[in-house]
């Protein structure tokens, strides 16, 4: 059994994520799926809690019957990147490959001697500060989200949400 590693803010989980999340699962059989700055919720780049980026990524993934190959989890940032990739590998089931974008991250993994590929979307142009953008204008994010996370959008009014918390941006 080989099992993957996914890092990502994921503010909100968008069909990039997803595509990449499918095509990184035709290499490996299982896949950790990391809730970073899970601290992070109620600012503009960071509305959702981690709590419920969990809940909007498991519903994507039960939607398209692949939520038993993954494990998700949340993780809180640490500002000595040297600790960083130790603290996900203590919170993270065993896994042998890391899928990401993020130089960083690749470099600190590689540093621990794991292999690191490259996620691949086949989905362009979509971004979370795109999708909130959006929201904030109440314009549709269809095909931008997975369905089920769209419909958790909805339910949470993550428009109300993102709109107090750029008000209260102005503010200060």
């Amino acid at each position: 059994m080989k099992r993957g590693l996914f890092v990502g803010r994921f503010q909100p989980y968008h069909m990039g994520h997803h595509n990449a999340l499918l095509n990184a699962l035709r290499e490996v059989d299982e896949m950790v799926i990391v809730v970073g700055s899970a601290k992070e919720s109620f600012q503009p780049q960071n509305p959702f809690t981690a709590g419920e980026r969990i809940e909007m990524i498991s519903a994507a993934l039960k939607e398209d019957g692949i939520f038993g190959k993954c494990y998700i989890i949340a993780v809180d940032d640490i500002s000595e990147y040297a600790l960083w990739s130790q603290r996900i590998k203590s919170y993270s089931p065993r896994f042998e490959v890391v899928f990401t974008n993020n130089p960083l991250v690749k470099e600190l993994f590689e540093a621990d001697g794991y292999t690191v590929k490259k996620l691949v979307s086949n989905i362009k142009q979509v971004d979370s500060t795109k999708v909130r953008e959006k929201i904030t204008k109440g314009e549709s994010i269809g095909g931008m989200v997975p369905s089920a996370v769209e419909s958790f959008l909805r339910k949470i009014n993550a428009r109300k949400r993102i709109e107090s918390i750029l008000k209260d941006e102005e503010k200060q």
